[in-house]
């Protein structure tokens, strides 16, 4: 519950960040805007990794985490948020916010075929209510409807491999991945933007933006990876996929917009969707081979029974761990302990 709870205010944060991100283009470019948001996540991690003095080099983490952390960086920190903002130009905020439920989609269908995770039955037909619902929002808006649709679904593709790899990197926290592919990415899109065209915006705009990348993509992202290594990126992006709805509410509230016909049938087959997939169940004797690796966790799950005297079995910690060979059966997701397929052993 409490990784679920973990889940939901990160979706409440970045769900904020569609309306408040239409207000902001008005005064910034995309490049210029997806720079602030990326590097104000940054900035607002800094302190938390120089206090627990937390903050190591990218570079001494093994082949395969960089591979991860650098792919990250790219489809999630760069090009994501890039094809969302151009996209956002477009369509009313309310429909980009429920086309955002398409990284549902994404990270599942990716993790069944790219990245050994578990999609049942009901899951396959929730992807299919997403799809259609998204299908209907694009024809409502038209042709430039259609555009921001494709614009958003690419982004939710980009998030969606994003979810995957971040899901899987160990080496270092959360809040350090986070804060590498703020700066990284940050200070790559928001330098074209200003190479590429005028900064017209005032300090009081760039402060706004940066502080919305603080909360919205510091904040959330760090709490969303942290729940998604404990309960698996399909699953945890089920709770996530909560943060196009705060976005619709927040779009009616704070910009006017109106709710259609057929943004209010969408909704509804959004809501059902995700009502399937929270449906599935997995469970099944496997096997984990022994392995030693380093990521957040607790002691009171199936897979941490090692002894410390530092830290009590409820509290949250990272350190370097080892794992013994064990065979058992119990309700499992695909996080850091099981990516495997049905019936396989852990590799």
């Amino acid at each position: 519950m409490f990784f679920i709870l973990l889940a939901i205010l990160a979706a409440l944060l970045f769900g904020a960040a569609t309306p408040i991100s239409k207000v902001l283009l008005s005064s910034l470019s995309p490049f210029q805007l997806a720079g602030l948001l990326y590097l104000g996540a940054a900035l607002g991690l800094l302190p938390i990794l120089l206090i627990k003095r937390n903050l190591r080099p990218i570079w001494r983490m093994d082949r395969a985490n960089r591979i991860r952390l650098v792919g990250a960086i790219f489809f999630g920190g760069i090009c994501g948020p890039l094809a969302l903002l151009f996209g956002l130009k477009l369509a009313a905020a309310a429909s980009v916010s429920m086309w955002l439920n398409l990284e549902l989609v994404a990270t599942a269908v990716l993790g069944h075929f790219l990245f050994r995770d578990q999609l049942g039955r009901y899951g396959w037909l929730a992807t299919v209510g997403v799809l259609g619902a998204s299908a209907l929002l694009s024809w409502d808006g038209g042709v430039s409807g259609i555009g921001a649709g494709l614009l958003v679904g690419l982004a939710c593709i980009c998030w969606g491999f994003d979810n995957h790899f971040t899901a899987l990197i160990d080496g270092i926290t959360p809040t350090e991945s986070t804060f590498w592919k703020g700066l990284v990415a940050g200070s790559v899109n928001l330098a074209i933007g200003i190479g590429t065209s005028a900064y017209p915006a005032a300090g009081i705009i760039t402060i706004e933006a940066l502080l919305l990348g603080v909360f919205s993509y510091g904040a959330s992202i760090v709490l969303y990876i942290t729940a998604a290594q404990h309960i698996g990126a399909t699953r945890g992006q089920i709770y996530f996929s909560s943060a196009p709805f705060w976005g619709v509410g927040l779009s009616v509230f704070l910009l006017g917009e109106p709710l259609s016909g057929v943004q209010l049938t969408a909704a509804a087959l959004l809501i059902v969707a995700l009502f399937l997939l929270t449906s599935e169940g997995h469970r099944h004797r496997h096997t984990h081979v022994s392995t030693t690796h380093q990521h957040w966790h607790r002691h009171n799950d199936n897979h941490h029974d090692h002894v410390h005297v530092k830290y009590p079995s409820w509290l949250g910690h990272s350190h370097a761990h080892s794992h013994k060979a064990a065979t058992h059966t119990h309700s499992h997701w695909p996080d850091l302990h099981h990516r495997h397929l049905h019936g396989q052993q852990e590799t």
